[in-house]
């Protein structure tokens, strides 16, 4: 297919509705993203019912909102692109339903994206040669996976997280602390106050060859930490000073970090890794990116070191419609019987 390819992407498979129009993969002509933080900040994590219920309300604004910046019409849109798994189905039913309206619509191709492929196509937009063979971690509130990648269309999981990911660990343990929400944001500054190797948490490996990760145990022992073994000291980090909150931030930030850059260290060497990709809302905080650039250049040879833009780490549509555009290349498109899943297939 030659000429230029405008794809609409559209992401709603947590709490931010989001829509973008993006030229040949690499051009972003509107990003626009709708945030519900402050609806779920309360709560201390993103609750479905009220996440859906915003979507409904934002969808079509921000559609059209991301059309209008784009300076063009429904005419020079080539497909329509959404992410329709993993995510929650509450939230992605009601991306995925907006997209094939528009699609059958406005007759244009559909094409389904999977959320954390895109994530992963967000580290790789701006590079026109990857060096290949890649090794991928994508880490999020929701997720924390490695990937063996060759392709954009072919990335192969390597490993998984069995339990918390690292972005929701964050949150759990930033909530421990009655620090603000999200979490991940509110650890990193605190963090930056505080010791790394004030407290030894614990770093789970999962045994000497494993690729998937957990971080159940290290939110756990922060809880035990923070109010005894018995749970009865509830009040002990409302009596904590600063200094000591942000003891325990650093040392569970470092920890976190560690597991994550051993992984990938493993994975790297699995696969004779070249480069290694960084995408996802944790892909965001400066220590995991300090880390893993120490990593990448202590290996023999130093291997190199892609991470999605700061504005592309948190969930958006630019991924979306930037991965869309392979699967176009490649005409691989879906029907309108396309459905969410709460889990890649």
């Amino acid at each position: 297919m030659n000429g230029t390819v405008n794809i609409l992407g559209i992401e709603t498979s947590c709490d931010e509705t989001a829509a973008a129009v993006v030229v040949d993969g690499r051009v972003v002509r509107s990003s626009v993203v709708a945030s519900q933080v402050k609806l779920h900040e309360k709560y201390g994590g993103v609750v479905p019912e009220i996440a859906s219920r915003a979507h409904l309300e934002k969808i079509y604004p921000v559609i059209n909102e991301a059309i209008e910046q784009a300076q063009i019409s429904a005419d020079d849109i080539d497909a329509v692109a959404v992410a329709c798994q993993p995510g929650l189905t509450v939230a992605l039913i009601v991306g995925v339903t907006a997209a094939k309206t528009l699609s059958l619509f406005w007759e244009k191709p559909l094409i389904a994206i999977d959320h954390l492929h895109a994530h992963l196509q967000s580290a790789v937009m701006a590079e026109e040669n990857v060096q290949l063979p890649a090794v991928a971690l994508i880490v999020s509130g929701g997720h924390t996976s490695l990937y063996d990648y060759r392709s954009p269309l072919e990335p192969k999981l390597l490993g998984s997280t069995i339990d918390d990911a690292a972005g929701e660990a964050f949150d759990k343990v930033a909530t421990i602390l009655k620090l603000p929400y999200p979490g991940g944001p509110s650890i990193e500054k605190t963090a930056q106050k505080g010791r790394p190797d004030a407290i030894e948490f614990p770093r789970s490996l999962l045994g000497k060859g494993s690729l998937d990760f957990s971080f159940s145990g290290i939110k756990t022992a922060v809880l035990y930490y923070c109010r005894g073994q018995d749970m009865k000291g509830r009040d002990r980090v409302a009596a904590m000073t600063q200094k000591q909150i942000a003891d325990i931030a650093a040392s569970f930030q470092t920890a976190v970090v560690d597991v994550l850059v051993e992984k990938t260290r493993r994975a790297a060497e699995l696969i004779g890794a070249k480069t290694v990709l960084l995408g996802g809302g944790v892909a965001a905080n400066s220590c995991l990116r300090k880390s893993l650039q120490q990593m990448c250049d202590s290996a023999r040879p130093a291997r190199k070191l892609l991470i999605a833009p700061k504005q592309y780490c948190t969930d958006n549509a630019v991924m979306v419609a930037s991965l869309a555009y392979h699967k176009f290349k490649a005409e691989l498109f879906t029907d309108l019987m396309l459905e969410p899943c709460a889990h890649s297939r």
